[in-house]
Formats: C-alpha cells, structure tokens, sequence
C-alpha cells in the first residue's frame, strides 16, 4: 500500500469548499487503497480529512511533536500515532514514511511545510511527487509566486516540475500515480539535510 502525506491546516478556513475537498480526498486516498499520513492533530483539515479515512476503514498515521499534541489536541481516533521530540523530526518521519505528498489549504505551517519537501526533491533527497490540490484557486498566487521565481532565474525551468498542481483530488492523485519527477543531482545526503 502505497501512503500519501497530507500537509493541512489546523483551521477549516473560510470557504466550505476547502473542507468539502478535504473530505474528497480522503475519499480518493482510500478508494486508490491509498494510506494517510498527516499531522496527528485533530482539528480544521488535519482532522477533517483524518476523519473521512478512518470512517471509510483506511489506514491513518498521524505523527505530532510533544508540544503540540498536548496543544493542538492530538486525534485520539488515529490508532497509530507517533509522537516525536521536534517539528523537525516530525517533517523527517512523515517524509519517510509517505510514497507521494498533497498539499492542502493551509497557513504558515502547510506552506512551509511543502516549500521543504519540495526543496529536499530540488536537492535530490527524494525522488518522491509532491502535488499542490488547488481548491477554489486557493493556492492560485503561490503558483504564480513559482512561476514568477523561474522567470526571474532562482528556480531552474525543470524544477517546476517538481510540483503538480490539480483541482480535484481523483484527478491529482491520478497525475501523482503517473508522474516522474525531473532527474536532479544529489546535492546532500539525507544525514546533511
């Protein structure tokens, strides 16, 4: 079974759609026979789309630092979940136990998370695809803000294709499943990351 990590925000937001497609995509994760793997929390998308897969019997790891399993109120429901010393150990452990990535609406957190994975790729870390579900245009100015830094010459034209960018999560997921990420010299080793 092959898992797919989820970065989402703690908060719902405030467009219905965002939390509709959480829910959508945990229904694509676990009809592909996907597993889940998330942040541990059990509030706004993290919990929502959380939720949906473990209602619809699929597999869920959640993996949360200690401070924040006692303040972001730790999903209870999820029964395998790791708690972890750091946010950098938690970033480390999703990253290695995920096959794909799918970001989700979400804040500071969310954007930061997918901007590391998506530079451990550019490094030649991973070889893993890392996929953007652009609900209601939402991350419309983030791609634009990619787009913008290759014109200007900080990313290289073929990094761009380090992130796939979909609408609906069946169809991104399917984009994911058939996607091959650019070649890219090893930069670092995982230990020098």
């Amino acid at each position: 079974m092959s898992r797919i990590c989820v970065f989402c925000g703690s908060k719902v937001g405030t467009n219905p759609r965002y939390e509709r497609a959480a829910f959508d995509l945990a229904d694509a994760l676990v009809e592909r026979g996907h597993g889940l793997v998330f942040g541990g929390g059990s509030v706004g998308m993290m919990g929502a789309v959380a939720d949906r897969v473990l209602e619809r019997g699929g597999e869920v790891i959640g993996v949360i630092p200690k401070s924040l399993a006692r303040r972001e109120l730790l999903h209870a429901g999820v029964p395998d979940t790791r708690v972890v010393g750091s946010m950098h150990e938690r970033k480390a452990l999703m990253a290695e136990l995920a096959d794909e990535f799918v970001a989700l609406p979400g804040g500071y957190g969310t954007f930061e998370e997918f901007f590391e994975i998506v530079t451990w790729a550019q490094l030649g870390l991973h070889d893993k695809s890392v996929g953007l579900l652009n609900v209601a245009g939402y991350f419309d100015p983030l791609v634009r803000l990619i787009d913008h830094s290759i014109e200007e010459g900080f990313v290289a034209p073929q990094h761009r294709n380090l992130v796939v960018v979909g609408e609906e999560p069946g169809p991104l997921l399917d984009a994911l499943a058939g996607h091959h990420p650019p070649p890219v010299e090893k930069w670092l080793e995982p230990e020098e990351s």
